[in-house]
């Protein structure tokens, strides 16, 4: 079982950029995008505040995630109780709150190596 981690917005976006055949689900605590073998998840800055979270379906938009690295606190990372994933969650905290603004359920945990080129049958 992997442990759980606590990283930066920015070492996570920048692994997740390398692994996006990884991705099971991801979404915000309104919505939620689920993959499938037909969709590909694809990673733009809509502009210099936000981020995007796209999945196609061949050349078709399917849906999207818009993220605010500047809402996000840090990424916590942990085990579910399902075998083989691992869910990651932006947390964001004010004063009042701290919430799950995005999170991001993945094959495997976080691994600063990227030695690995094969998770749970999809290629990085």
């Amino acid at each position: 079982m992997t442990e759980p981690v606590t990283l930066s917005f920015d070492a996570f976006w920048n692994w997740l950029m390398t692994h996006p055949n990884c991705i099971l689900r991801a979404g915000t605590p309104e919505a939620v995008i689920y993959d499938d073998d037909d969709l590909h998840w694809h990673f733009a800055a809509e502009d210099a505040e936000t981020l995007l979270v796209q999945v196609l379906r061949g050349k078709r938009f399917v849906g999207e995630l818009l993220i605010r690295p500047d809402q996000v606190s840090y990424v916590q990372g942990a085990p579910t109780d399902q075998e083989n994933e691992y869910s990651f969650e932006a947390i964001a905290e004010t004063e009042r709150e701290r919430y799950a603004a995005y999170f991001f359920t993945m094959t495997h945990g976080f691994d600063e190596s990227n030695e690995r080129t094969f998770s749970e049958g999809r290629v990085h």
